[in-house]
C-alpha cells in the first residue's frame, strides 16, 4: 500500500499552470444564502418556485437551505422529494462541521444533515487562523480536526460532501499553512470538492487566480475545487471567472447577485461569462436562452424588482439611446454596438427614443414593436415626442407606454374598455393624543367604465389611490378579462419633474407590472399625482390585455 500522501505537503509546489476546465459545474445557493439578502423573505412555497426555476435553467446544485437552521428550511427538505421533479439538478443540504472539542456522532448539525434526506450535503469550516483561536476559542489542530472528522463522518454516512473554506482567501494571505493544512484534512477524509470562500469580499481578481491556481497545484487532483465570491468590493463576478482561469471547477453564487451585504457573485453574469467569452460549458446545451426570463421570475418570487443595468439580462442590458448608436444599428446591425447577441441570453435590443434618438431610431423601435408608421405618421409622432418630453414626460424608460403611443399614431384603438370618469377620496381619522393611538387612513376610489355598450361602475378600496383605482376597475370588469387576474403592479415610483413649483409641482409617475412572464414599464405625467398615476396604470393594464391575446 502506497504511503505517498494524497495531496502535497503544505508549501510544496507542482510544476505547471492549471488549465482553463473545459466545464464547470454551476452551484446555486439563491435560497441559503441569496436568501440573506436585505429585503427577501422566503416562504417555503416561494423556495419551492425558486428551485423549479433553477431546475429549469439548468443548474447542477441547489443548496435549499440550513435544515438545523429554522423550521422552513426543514419543511423545505421535507417537500422538496413530493413537490420538485429534478432533472438537471440535485438538493444540496447546508450546516457546519461539529463544534470545537465535540463528536460527530452527537452532534446535532451533522445530525440534520444526514436527516435532509439530499445524497449531497455542503459543511463551512473556518479555514483563517485568526477565526480559529479567536471566534471559535480553539487550537488551530483543533480546527483541523473539525473539518477532517466532519467530512469523514459524513462521507461514512454514504454523503457526497463539499467543504466552504469559510474566509479561505483571508486566511491564505495571512498563514498559507494553515490555511492548506484545512483543506488537504478535507480532501484526505473524502471531500469531493473544497471551496474556496471570499467571505469577506475583499479579494482582487489577481489574487484569486494566482492563490486558486497554487490550490489547484498543491491538492493534485486529489478533489475537485470550487470558488464561492461575496462582492464587497464589486469584485464577486471578476473573482469567480478568475477562479475558474486557475483552474476551479464549481463556481457557487446566485440568481441576479442575492446575498448578504453587496450580495455574492451573479450567475447570470458568471455564466455567459464563462460560456460565451471563454468556450467553458456551464449549463445543458440549449439553456442559456432562459438566462433573462429565470432572472425575471426569480426576481417576482423575491418581490423584487429587477435591477436593469444587469448585464446580459438587464432591460437595459442592449439598449441604446444615441443617435449615433441607433442610426449605426440600423445600418450593420447590433454587432456595432452589442457585446454578443442579446437572443442568446434571452435578451432582445431596445432602442430608447427620445429627443436625441433621431429618425432611423424612431423607424427602429416601431420595427422591434411590430407597428408600421409612414412617413406622415412618424414626423407627427417625432414632434409630439419632443414637445412631451419637454413637459417631463419620458419614454426610455418606459417602453409599454411608448409602444401604446405609437399604436395609436399608426391609427390603432385598444378594444377593451373606455373611462367615463374616476373618483378618489381618502379617510383619515386620528385618536385622541395618546402614545400608543395609530393614525387611521384608507383610500376609497370609484370608477365609471364602458366595455362595449355597457357602461360598468364600481368601487374600490386600498392602502392608497392607485392600489385602491387598481381595486376598482378590478372589480368593474368583473372577470371579462381573465388576463387581468395575471397581471398585477410590482413597482411604483414618483419623481418631481419642476421643483421649483414646491406642492404645484408636475411630477411623473412610472409603474412596473408584471404577468409572470414579462415586465414593462409605463408613464403617467400631471401636476395631480392622482392623475399621473391613472395614465400609468391605464396604459399598464392596456398593454397587459393587448399582449396577453
Amino acid at each position: 500500500m502506497s504511503t505517498e500522501p494524497a495531496v502535497a505537503r503544505p508549501g510544496a509546489t507542482a510544476a505547471g499552470t492549471p488549465q482553463l476546465p473545459a466545464s464547470v459545474e454551476i452551484f446555486d445557493t439563491t435560497l441559503r444564502d441569496g436568501a440573506q439578502f436585505e429585503g427577501i423573505s422566503l416562504t417555503v412555497e416561494d423556495k419551492l418556485r425558486v428551485a423549479e426555476q433553477l431546475e429549469w435553467l439548468g443548474v447542477r446544485w441547489i443548496e435549499g437551505g440550513y435544515p438545523q437552521a429554522n423550521p422552513k428550511d426543514e419543511e423545505f427538505f421535507r417537500r422538496a422529494p413530493r413537490d420538485l421533479e429534478l432533472v438537471n439538478a440535485e438538493l444540496v443540504a447546508f450546516g457546519s462541521t461539529r463544534r470545537p472539542a465535540g463528536k460527530v456522532d452527537v452532534d446535532p448539525t451533522l445530525a440534520a444533515l444526514v436527516g435532509a434526506g439530499t445524497s449531497t450535503v455542503c459543511i463551512v469550516g473556518k479555514s483563517w487562523d485568526f477565526h480559529v483561536t479567536e471566534a471559535l476559542r480553539t487550537t488551530l489542530d483543533e480546527g483541523v480536526a473539525m473539518v477532517g472528522e466532519s467530512v469523514a463522518f459524513l462521507k461514512a454516512e454514504g454523503l457526497r460532501v463539499f467543504f466552504d473554506a469559510e474566509h479561505f482567501f483571508d486566511g491564505y494571505k495571512a498563514n498559507p499553512e494553515y490555511a492548506l493544512r484545512v483543506l488537504e484534512a478535507a480532501a484526505v477524509s473524502g471531500a469531493d470538492c473544497v471551496v474556496l470562500c471570499d467571505t469577506n469580499g475583499g479579494s482582487l481578481p489577481h489574487e484569486v487566480q494566482r492563490i486558486t491556481g497554487e490550490v489547484v497545484s498543491f491538492l493534485r487532483g486529489a478533489t475537485g475545487v470550487g470558488i464561492h465570491t461575496q462582492n464587497d468590493s464589486g469584485c464577486a463576478v471578476a473573482n469567480s471567472v478568475a477562479a475558474v482561469l486557475g483552474g476551479a471547477t464549481q463556481v457557487q453564487g446566485t440568481v441576479n447577485g442575492y446575498g448578504e451585504r453587496t450580495g455574492n457573485a451573479n450567475l447570470m453574469t458568471v455564466i455567459p461569462d464563462l460560456t460565451l467569452k471563454l468556450g467553458v460549458a456551464t449549463l445543458p446545451e440549449g439553456h442559456m436562452e432562459r438566462l433573462t426570463l429565470v432572472s425575471h421570475r426569480v426576481a417576482e418570487l423575491v418581490n423584487l424588482p429587477p435591477h436593469p443595468a444587469d448585464p446580459f439580462v438587464g432591460m437595459s442590458a442592449f439598449a441604446h439611446k444615441g443617435g449615433l448608436h441607433t442610426s449605426a444599428l440600423g445600418r450593420a446591425g447590433g454587432a456595432t454596438y452589442e457585446h454578443v447577441d442579446p437572443a442568446v441570453v434571452g435578451n432582445h435590443t431596445r432602442v430608447l427614443v427620445s429627443d436625441l434618438g433621431g429618425r432611423a431610431g424612431m423607424a427602429m423601435k416601431a420595427a422591434e414593436f411590430g407597428v408600421e408608421l409612414d412617413d406622415r405618421a412618424a414626423a407627427s409622432l417625432s414632434e409630439d415626442l419632443k414637445r412631451l418630453e419637454s413637459e417631463g414626460w419620458t419614454y426610455e424608460a418606459a417602453d409599454a407606454s411608448l409602444e401604446l403611443l405609437m399604436r395609436r399614431a399608426a391609427g390603432w384603438e385598444q378594444p377593451f374598455f373606455q373611462v367615463e370618469a374616476y373618483r378618489v377620496s381618502s379617510y383619515h381619522r386620528e385618536g385622541p393624543v395618546m402614545p400608543d393611538d395609530q393614525v387611521e387612513v384608507t383610500t376609497e376610489a370609484t370608477v365609471k367604465l364602458w366595455v362595449g355598450g355597457e357602461r360598468l361602475a364600481a368601487v374600490g378600496e386600498g392602502n392608497g389611490p392607485v392600489n385602491a383605482l387598481d381595486a376598482a376597475v378590478r372589480r368593474a370588469l368583473n372577470g371579462r378579462f381573465p388576463a387581468l387576474t395575471r397581471i398585477h403592479l410590482t413597482d411604483f415610483k414618483v419623481r418631481v419633474v419642476d421643483g421649483g413649483a414646491a406642492t404645484g409641482a408636475v411630477v411623473r409617475v412610472l409603474i412596473d407590472s408584471t404577468d409572470g412572464e414579462r415586465v414593462w414599464t409605463t408613464v403617467g405625467v400631471d401636476s395631480n399625482v392622482i392623475e399621473a398615476s391613472w395614465q400609468a396604470l391605464m396604459d399598464s393594464l392596456q398593454f397587459g390585455l393587448l399582449h396577453a391575446g
